[in-house]
């Protein structure tokens, strides 16, 4: 076992182990929050899967941005092929495991490969170009300022890094065969590679091209690595979260929104159509909607991670539009910061965090016991929850299927049912339904009309 081959195999050991624990904590965060039965019509589910996930269909509402995200997303998909061999080469110590298997085939895939690498590499250039230089508006607002607009801009330098060590290994590949070194197999005629080798790897020698296709074959499999573990901090983890998250969205009409059986029994005992003799009894008052990320449910949490920060939401907005504080994307952003933050705390295992009714001597820090005196209205503005219109709009723009609308409701039903608070338009309004039955401060019940 050559020296190089032992250092692939310890270094993919110790990214995946690294990987798993950050993907292992990301899948706690997520049920952190509040269970939700999701379940009914899986070949919907699937057919959603197969169209919005893996079909970008929701994204060429737009189709230039959609067609260059195309290039990169089915160059991502494809060059998994050739990620496979080099995995299969660096662990086996081989070179081109697969070419004298497949013969012709593989030369069709490699072609293939190279040509989306090439297209993908222009839709990088023009993205980069578009957040940069041309600054396009939904790019550009203020919670993309800082981290985010790095983020994405590192994701996309990684993307030509990838790219740089494909053509490397491929160019220096092709030179080593035109010589018949020894180990590099014939790959046949690259359509990329084959034409530029010559121009950029003619004149070198034996050792300095082999020297360049293990640099590329390395830069390749580092930037993946790299790649992989920075996944979990950015917002391209909707790579992965995109597919669950579309199977487990919502089949019901998009203005449908949750029930609370707490208050709609409430409400039936009011009108009569129930005996208050029948209303479930409980000692505490119970809280409704949502002030935590405890208090969502998972499928709200794994909707937050599974954003891709793109805009569309805000950019169909009308609140957004019209100069309101409200962006949708924004909400989603602060509740992923908001489960991070508190993902970290835990696990820090500081007592400090502990609520003070549950603090003694043996007592662990644990999400059940959890308080940092925080909560998401620190991240969410009221302003911003009253501005939203329940259109559903941002639901509908969404490439991936998340639905803002959810959390923002789940909110303003904390606000106005557990806090008593709200706009006073609101609240008076609230009050004379509850009086009256009826949206209008009148003196008269909204029956009396039915009385002569």
């Amino acid at each position: 076992m050559s020296v190089q081959q032992v250092f692939f195999i310890i270094i993919t050991i110790g990214a995946f182990y690294a990987a798993l624990r950050q993907f292992s904590k990301l899948r706690r965060n997520i049920f952190l929050g509040k269970a939700e039965k999701i379940q009914g019509n899986e070949k919907e589910r699937w057919q959603n899967v197969l169209l919005v996930a893996f079909g970008q269909k929701k994204m060429f509402k737009n189709f230039l941005p959609a067609i260059f995200h195309f290039f990169i997303y089915s160059a991502f998909l494809l060059t998994q092929i050739e990620l496979l061999e080099i995995l299969v080469d660096g662990f086996f110590g081989k070179h081109r495991f697969f070419a004298p298997f497949l013969g012709g085939f593989y030369t069709f895939l490699l072609n293939f490969i190279e040509i989306l690498s090439v297209l993908a590499f222009v839709a990088t250039i023009i993205f980069l170009a578009r957040r940069n230089l041309l600054k396009i508006p939904r790019f550009v607002k203020s919670e993309m300022t800082g981290w985010p607009k790095l983020d994405a801009n590192l994701i996309l330098i990684g993307e030509l890094a990838l790219l740089l060590g494909i053509f490397t290994m491929n160019g220096a590949d092709v030179a080593l065969q035109s010589m018949d070194s020894e180990h590099y197999h014939s790959t046949g005629f690259l359509a990329i590679s084959s034409t530029i080798s010559p121009l950029i790897f003619g004149n070198m020698s034996e050792g300095f091209l082999i020297f360049l296709e293990r640099s590329g074959w390395w830069l390749h499999i580092l930037t993946v690595y790299a790649f992989l573990n920075y996944l979990p901090k950015s917002k391209h983890l909707h790579i992965l979260f995109a597919f669950p998250n579309v199977y487990y969205s919502k089949l019901t009409p998009r203005g449908e929104m949750e029930n609370m059986p707490e208050i709609m029994n409430e409400v039936k005992s009011m009108m009569g159509l129930i005996p208050e003799s029948e209303l479930p009894m409980t000692e505490e008052i119970p809280e409704f909607g949502a002030k935590d990320v405890f208090d969502l449910s998972w499928k709200n949490l794994l909707d937050a991670y599974a954003c891709t920060e793109c805009g569309r939401c805000t950019n169909e907005c009308p609140a957004n539009i019209t100069g309101k504080k409200l962006s949708p994307r924004k909400i989603m952003m602060d509740i992923r910061d908001r489960l991070t933050e508190v993902s970290t705390n835990i696990d820090s295992g500081d007592a400090k965090f502990i609520r003070d009714k549950d603090k003694g001597e043996k007592v662990k820090l644990k999400a059940s016991n959890y308080d940092d005196g925080k909560s998401l209205f620190d991240y969410i503005s009221r302003e911003e929850l009253h501005a939203c219109t329940t259109c559903n709009a941002c639901v509908e723009a969404c490439p991936v299927l998340i639905n803002p609308l959810e959390p923002i409701l789940k909110m303003r039903r904390y606000e106005v049912l557990t806090e008593s608070a709200g706009p006073n338009e609101w609240m008076s309004m609230y009050t004379s339904i509850e009086n009256s039955g009826t949206v209008w401060q009148i003196p008269d019940s909204r029956d009396d009309w039915t009385k002569n």
